[in-house]
């Protein structure tokens, strides 16, 4: 039994240690058609349930060959949140990590137990949950939930967490062809996502084998929506095996600026998006202070400040 697991290279978060809350089998009330792991039918509750003083133990070993990681993320063989004791673990957590003041807990979570666990979420520096359409009929089809779970509960959990919280919340929206890949799905959940205090989306599809007979989206498609989420810090997280052709845009220092005013970009999407000439445009704006750059969670985004 591999409590945890790593250090890991994550794109978006650095330098990561996993925690798993539930290494001997699939515990999750999502039943995700993405999901890596095996289909198996959503639970409300852990029924295979690993002492608090084991996971510490295992947290402690691992740092003292590991003092160098970034991030001491929590996830699951299905969801962490469903894990009883989460409270108690992450403040015993966050004392051990005393002695390693750059390390960042984060824990990826569906978002459904947002109301229930709110003290313990509290605790953590980054929280990254999962928002798949604010649709009820696209998110049953995508994410597969327990039927006591609603889709109006959930939001309004993760609505009134984001009010309180004071660390880095996070979203992503992974899209699944013709399930969630379509116009207006995007168009709710950025409206919705508009309302929540996130400090970053990340955009995905699917890039790993699956428990269901599903495909994933072009990188070109994900680009496409991402323009639905204007005025947010989207994170497009692309397929890296695709290639990507997208038109590039020859912009002037004013049109880059009317750009990042509706939507930051990363240093990545501005190679993708943008001619050589306009990257190194952006590249002088910001040497000469006309545009900001801000970190989220490990994700730099270019960006207009708004004048108060």
């Amino acid at each position: 039994m591999q409590i945890v697991f790593g250090p890991i290279l994550s794109r978006r978060f650095g330098v990561s240690l996993g925690v798993d809350l539930s290494p001997y089998t699939k515990q999750c009330n999502f039943d995700c058609v993405y999901c890596e792991l095996e289909a198996k039918k959503p639970m409300d509750t852990q029924t295979q349930i690993i002492p608090v003083e084991t996971i510490l133990k295992s947290i402690q070993h691992a740092l003292q060959t590991h003092k160098d990681i970034q991030v001491l993320t929590f996830t699951a063989n299905g969801e962490p949140t469903l894990y009883p004791y989460l409270e108690e673990l992450i403040v015993a957590t966050k004392k051990i990590l005393q002695g390693y003041p750059t390390i960042k807990t984060l824990i990826l979570s569906n978002g459904s137990l947002f109301q229930i666990q709110k003290q313990a979420l509290n605790h953590f520096d980054i929280v990254k949950f999962s928002l798949d359409s604010a649709l009820t009929q696209h998110f049953k089809r995508v994410d597969k939930p327990s039927k006591t779970l609603d889709l109006t509960t959930i939001k309004q959990g993760i609505k009134e967490f984001s009010m309180q919280y004071n660390g880095e919340l996070i979203a992503e929206v992974l899209i699944v062809a013709g399930l969630n890949d379509d116009v207006q799905s995007n168009k709710d959940t950025a409206a919705f996502l508009s309302e929540v205090n996130v400090k970053r989306i990340d955009l995905s599809t699917i890039d790993r084998p699956s428990s269901h007979r599903v495909y994933p989206i072009s990188n070109e498609q994900l680009y496409a929506l991402s323009a639905l989420y204007q005025g947010l810090n989207i994170c497009v997280v692309t397929r890296k095996e695709e290639a990507i052709t997208i038109t590039q845009q020859e912009l002037n220092e004013t049109e880059l600026i009317a750009l990042l005013k509706r939507r930051p970009l990363t240093h990545a999407d501005c190679e993708i998006l943008l001619t050589k000439a306009s990257v190194q445009r952006v590249a002088n704006m910001h040497a000469l202070g006309q545009i900001q750059t801000k970190n989220i969670a490990g994700v730099v985004f270019y960006c207009v400040e708004h004048k108060k």
